[in-house]
């Protein structure tokens, strides 16, 4: 046993361990006395050696590791309970006031909204796969994103000041997505589809941090929450497809062509509501599979570097040129954000204490190796720009490079400091979160100003 004359500090201790512990929904309850049985023998036996009771139980926390080993140890030894948990236990992850059936009574009703939402231009003679095409590619956006923006601001709730600045927001948006006067088919009708929904990605993240947008910590949960809820979706837009395609055959069967039932509405329909089901999952389950896209961000780090680099030298040797059309300025920008991501997933998942090590270096390289494909992207479309002029998509794909361009550099600078000892880890991840507001500012510019200056063409 610790000593007595330390025992009232030991167990103020040993309460405050436990109440930390008790909160990690991986680690059930009753294992909790497991757990502080193990670090009272730890305590006990250092206290016999000589140490004071305050000091034994640091170092006894400090030998039984960090709780997020003694979570994985947990999984691994209760895999049973954890598989439950993803599906049977109830939350513990809601906010103050809400239960866990009120948090899946909203997101059903968000869900059934959103998809029923896609159908709403039929109500007007406008369809999907008809002479709606227009309607839908300017407002597909809009059919989701408001109701995943109100789910947060209910779950957070958020002040009713900042919920009357997103509703203005989506209103402005909805607005601008419909009054100009857009050539069908013209390049600033596209720009404006791709764009949108990045502008309207900021109202969803700033109801996701209940209104404390300017903090870096928020952004970066917001990051997190991206990454995780895009995996999510992935997930369910297989299995939904799937599903979809085994109904299809199975009505085939017995004679009836159910297809145009699965591409009007299980289709358009499933592919809206699941937005809003993906971001349920991240906030009710994130604490148990909290680390998926950090996973996939080491796994993929090394890959995309070797295909960067595989690219350059293969463009060196050959000497080749970029022909800067639209879908290669589309696919060389989605590179780059894609390049952006491992980063930004790298930056959230790791130890702002921690050394550098190999994968720092690995990053790094990444980082430069993109930078280099950008900035050959960036010589391409000025010498095509100063060859034919200027148009929407150049205009646009020369303000993305430029903008992805400055982040790199930048990420590249600070994480050679970093590597080099002479500055910290943490100031790459302030320089992600505060340029987070630069790429929905330039999405508003395109959806707002490319329209009337390029002629709605």
């Amino acid at each position: 046993m610790v000593a007595s004359a330390s025992g009232d500090s030991f167990e103020q201790m040993i309460g405050q361990w436990r109440t930390y512990v008790r909160r990690h929904p991986s680690i059930h309850p009753r294992d909790v006395d497991e757990l502080e049985s193990h670090l009272r023998d730890q305590a006990a036996a250092l206290v016999s050696v000589g140490l004071a009771a305050d000091e034994a139980f640091l170092v006894a926390i400090k030998r039984i590791g960090n709780l997020d080993a003694l979570s994985r140890e947990f999984a691994r030894e209760h895999s049973e309970r954890l598989w439950k948990q993803l599906v049977l236990v109830p939350d513990a992850s809601s906010e103050p006031g809400h239960s866990a059936f009120q948090d899946r009574i909203v997101m059903v009703g968000l869900a059934a909204g959103a998809a029923l939402a896609i159908k709403i231009p039929e109500l007007f003679g406008l369809h999907l796969l008809g002479d709606g095409q227009q309607v839908y590619t300017r407002n597909l956006s809009l059919f989701v994103l408001p109701l995943l923006t109100a789910y947060f601001a209910w779950k957070r709730r958020v002040p009713l000041v900042v919920c009357w600045q997103l509703v203005l927001l989506l209103a402005a948006a909805a607005v601008f997505a419909n009054v100009f006067p857009f050539v069908p088919g013209g390049h600033t009708e596209t720009l404006t589809a791709l764009h949108l929904p990045i502008a309207l990605w900021l109202a969803v993240g700033l109801a996701y941090v209940g209104g404390h947008w300017r903090t870096s910590s928020g952004r970066m949960h917001f990051v997190r929450f991206s990454g995780e809820m895009f995996i999510y979706y992935v997930l369910i837009a297989l299995g939904g497809g799937v599903l979809t395609f085994f109904i299809v055959q199975m009505f085939a069967l017995i004679g009836l062509d159910v297809r145009w039932a699965a591409q009007l509405w299980v289709l358009p329909c499933g592919a809206m509501g699941a937005l809003v089901v993906a971001a349920w999952l991240v906030e009710a389950k994130q604490s148990v599979i909290e680390n998926m896209a950090p996973v996939l961000t080491r796994l993929f780090t090394p890959l995309f570097t070797a295909a960067l680099l595989a690219f350059l030298a293969t463009m060196a040797w050959t000497g080749g040129g970029i022909d800067v059309t639209r879908e290669v300025l589309i696919g060389f920008d989605l590179l780059l954000v894609v390049v952006l991501g491992l980063l930004l997933y790298a930056v959230s998942a790791r130890d702002l204490q921690a050394p550098p090590d190999a994968f720092d270096a690995l990053q790094l390289l990444l980082v430069v190796s993109a930078l280099v494909v950008d900035t050959v992207a960036l010589f391409a479309i000025t010498a095509r720009i100063s060859e034919f002029g200027f148009s929407p998509n150049k205009v646009a794909a020369l303000g993305e490079n430029l903008i992805l361009f400055v982040n790199l550099s930048w990420s590249a600078w600070l994480y050679a400091r970093f590597l080099s000892g002479r500055g910290s880890f943490a100031a790459l991840t302030q320089w992600q979160t505060a340029y987070l507001p630069v790429y929905a500012a330039w999405a508003a510019l395109v959806v707002v100003v490319f329209p009337p200056l390029f002629g709605y063409v």
